[in-house]
């Protein structure tokens, strides 16, 4: 085997081959001529990823492993780790897209010359996008001016050296290849900023309240140069990355390859999911009639202190100065990387960026610097924050946080990066709003108006999914302005319920259940119209928030509404209630016939799957995307898929495509389901089994489903549905090895019977499946009003009579 080349295990050889591990393990038993391990260890070896490709291709297993999956077995396997191979292939996609003829002619050549020539090209490009690659806290070979402090740029009417052509920028440090686009940053004030450190009003500005730089500030970009040895190996990485930006572009080649990154270690990274992100960043954004019209206005500056993945970065809409500082630097390169390329057409590269890496409270970055809006998602309950350390910092002016209050330490700093005027939007979680050792800040944030609004998001809406966390919108006073006399409570926690609501209480669920469209609507009109909404926003005057524990928890001022409304609502419920126990009485099952056991010929699914009868996938799709996502909660509670449906996508006759017709499909290309369609959940489910109809046409298979699609000419999917819910069928086609049972949908047996008879158990299961779901609404209906007469006898609404 060549020396560093790409290795995979046996989940990515599984991936590959479109099969589960178990397949793998029983092809390494029986065949002897299976590739042999090259690294790894006994419990998990690896093995050369082009000696399995070329193995499966010889055993009939693999006709073409698709080019994203290729590329990011390559990324996965790179003998520096999957980060640092992740980095080298953003400095690549970056060189392709900026500049793709000087990317021509560098894959012209050999590996080991194209390697060598990298660096200087890749220079380039990320001396354009992210400023120069300099030692950490100390001024580079021309740079006279002190670390932190503005860099003053020359235009071509001054004499200074490396001036250009008239009208355009420089630097007096460094002069690059005029082809390179893109702004040029420096340091850690904004780009674009004037002489002497002074803007255009509403750019970024440094502060003057703001103290000197503190040590230990990384004044050098996040993304170093590699060398042309660390880039060898990644050489045949880089080629490969190219061609699937191609046809992807180079962006949402970055994107995925990330996306997968992140999937592959979930526990490594706090995410905020990107619905979260864009309410966020709208609640941060100016009103639209504000000052001048757009063309006028000046560049817009968005600081994240905690950027993370540049999840809160990437969803600021409009041109834009963006400054991201991350204390992890490989997380940092990545985040400098994602957001200097964009995503796709919705996200553009952004006008202006500097990433730096420093822990942010200890060593800031842009520490003179005062900006338009910071979002903020920080670390939650975080004792090491450095409390011993910054006693006597000039940011904490509401208040010295306690050890214990990690949280409004970044909402200060957060207050200290911003301009006056300027807006701040953190998610925090909902012990911030009550701790009693964080009373006197809260009062302070209060009467010096500086927080604007407390809103409460359903459970799920990001990690820690199971706690509902809350956002604080924060604008910095303006000198001689009255500060602003209420504070907006909201709660979103009612929006979220699902259809199996039982008692007025969610059922779970969490992330999988949340209707963001409605609880976007419903924030960003309470922020815009700061009215009162019946059992969602209220706006209380400060000083009846002013008490001796300054709680600012929404639902402590907005109980959550009775379940059923008033006294008419509840005699609505009551009648749906009746007409369903009707219903319900109607489909009730007729007296079991009694009959010895039945011994019929049988066959499993897996069996006719390779007969053609049937076809079998596994859902890959995630709630929070684009079109609805049935979910294993929807599956297990009967709840329907929620979204907008899957559209446009038709063969040349106008039919509709879904799942894996559809063409160019991937491994990553989500299942759409089709009426008819049988579902199984894939752990725990017991002997749950969904049909899909009409109402849940067009929805892509979430994670932990499985599906069957039978041929209607040689299978019924009820009958099919109804066989694979029997108990013992379950149980025999499950793995118990862990805490929770693992269903095998190919090893769940069935009966050989003719389509008659197919059809004839199918309308009896079809049956069964409707009381079932009567049932289930009566028992929903029946919590509505069981609470809503307790919560209306309480509270007066409802007479005992």
């Amino acid at each position: 085997m060549p020396e560093n080349a790409t290795e995979v295990t046996a989940a990515g050889i599984a991936r590959l081959a479109g099969v589960g591990r178990a397949a793998v393990s029983n092809w390494r038993r029986r065949h002897a001529d299976f590739p042999q391990p090259v690294g790894g260890t006994a419990a998990s070896p690896s093995f050369a990823l082009a000696d399995v490709e070329q193995w499966l291709r010889d055993q009939g297993k693999l006709a073409e492993v698709p080019l994203r999956e290729r590329v990011w077995q390559e990324v996965a396997g790179h003998p520096a780790g999957a980060a640092q191979a992740l980095v080298h292939t953003g400095c690549a996609l970056l060189l392709v897209r900026d500049r793709p003829t000087a990317w021509l002619e560098l894959t012209a050549a050999s590996d080991e010359r194209m390697a060598e020539a990298l660096p200087h090209a890749v220079d380039h490009v990320l001396t354009a996008r992210l400023g120069p690659d300099s030692p950490s806290g100390t001024p580079g070979p021309d740079r006279a001016t002190p670390p932190g402090t503005a860099r003053t740029p020359r235009t071509a009417d001054s004499t200074a050296p490396g001036s250009t052509t008239p009208g355009s920028t420089t630097f007096d440090s460094t002069t690059f290849d005029s082809t390179a686009p893109g702004p040029t940053t420096f340091d850690s004030t904004t780009p674009g900023s004037t002489a002497s450190g002074s803007a255009a009003p509403g750019s970024a500005v440094v502060h003057p309240a703001n103290p000197p730089v503190a040590p230990g500030v990384h004044r050098a970009r996040a993304v170093h140069t590699p060398t042309a040895q660390a880039l060898l190996p990644s050489v045949p990485l880089l080629r490969a990355a190219a061609q699937l930006a191609a046809g992807i572009g180079a962006g949402q080649t970055f994107e995925f390859l990330l996306g997968r990154h992140l999937d592959a270690n979930p526990r490594q990274f706090t995410l905020t999911p990107p619905h979260l992100a864009e309410l966020m960043a709208d609640l941060a954004e100016p009103p639209k009639d504000a000052g001048r019209p757009a063309p006028d206005r000046p560049l817009r500056s968005v600081l994240d202190p905690a950027a993370g993945t540049g999840a809160l970065l990437r969803a600021v809409a409009g041109p834009a100065a963006l400054y991201a500082q991350e204390a992890d630097a490989g997380l940092a390169a990545l985040t400098a990387l994602r957001l200097a390329l964009g995503a796709d057409g919705t996200h553009s590269p952004p006008s202006s960026l500097a990433v730096r890496t420093g822990d942010t409270l200890r060593a800031d970055a842009f520490a003179r610097l005062a900006t338009d809006t910071v979002l903020c998602h920080p670390p939650f309950n975080d004792r090491n924050w450095g409390h011993d350390e910054l006693a006597y910092d000039p940011r904490w002016e509401y208040g010295f946080p306690a050890r214990v209050e990690s949280e409004l330490a970044w909402v200060q700093h957060a207050l200290a990066r911003l301009r006056d005027g300027g807006t701040a939007v953190l998610l925090m979680p909902p012990a911030a709003a009550s701790r009693r050792s964080g009373r006197r800040i809260r009062a302070d944030l209060l009467r010096r108006g500086a927080l604007r609004a407390v809103i409460a998001l359903p459970a799920g809406a990001a990690p820690p999914y199971g706690i509902p966390l809350h956002l604080w919108v924060l604008r910095r006073p303006t000198p001689g302005v009255r500060p602003g006399p209420d504070l907006l409570l909201a709660d979103t926690a009612g929006l979220a319920a699902s259809a199996g609501e039982a008692g007025g209480k969610p059922t779970g669920g969490g992330r999988d259940r949340l209707d963001w469209p409605v609880v976007r609507a419903a924030v960003l009109d309470a922020w815009r119209d700061r009215a009162d909404l019946p059992g969602v926003s209220r706006v209380v005057p400060v000083v009846e928030l002013l008490d001796d524990d300054v709680d600012l928890a929404p639902a402590r001022y907005l109980p959550r509404p009775t379940p059923g409304g008033d006294g008419r609502g509840l005699g609505e419920v009551r009648e749906r209630l009746a007409e369903t126990l009707r219903l319900t009485a109607r489909l009730t099952p007729p007296p079991a016939t009694p009959a010895d056991p039945a011994h019929r010929p049988r066959t499993t699914v897996g069996e006719l799957a390779r007969g053609g009868a049937l076809s079998l996938h596994t859902g890959n799709a995630a709630p929070g995307g684009q079109g609805r996502v049935l979910t294993e909660h929807d599956v297990l509670t009967g709840a329907d898929p929620a979204g907008t449906p899957l559209t446009g996508l038709t063969d040349a006759a106008g039919t509709p495509l879904t799942g894996p017709e559809v063409p160019g499909a991937t491994p990553d290309d989500p299942v759409v389901l089709e009426p008819g369609d049988v579902v199984v959940p894939v752990l725990g489910g017991g002997t749950v089994v969904r049909v899909v109809g009409e109402r849940e046409a067009g929805a892509a298979l979430g994670r932990n489903l499985q599906l069957l699609r039978p041929d209607p000419a040689a299978l019924d999917p009820w009958f099919l549905a109804g066989f694979l819910r029997g108990t013992a069928n379950n149980r025999q086609a499950s793995s118990y090895a862990s805490t929770a049972a693992r269903l095998d949908a190919r090893r769940l047996h069935l009966p050989r019977m003719p389509l008659a008879e197919q059809r004839r158990y199918g309308e009896r299961f079809r049956e069964l499946a409707a009381f079932e779901e009567a049932l289930r609404t009566a028992e929903r209906l029946g919590g509505v009003l069981v609470q809503g007469m307790y919560d209306g006898l309480t509270d007066g609404t409802v007479t005992p009579a």
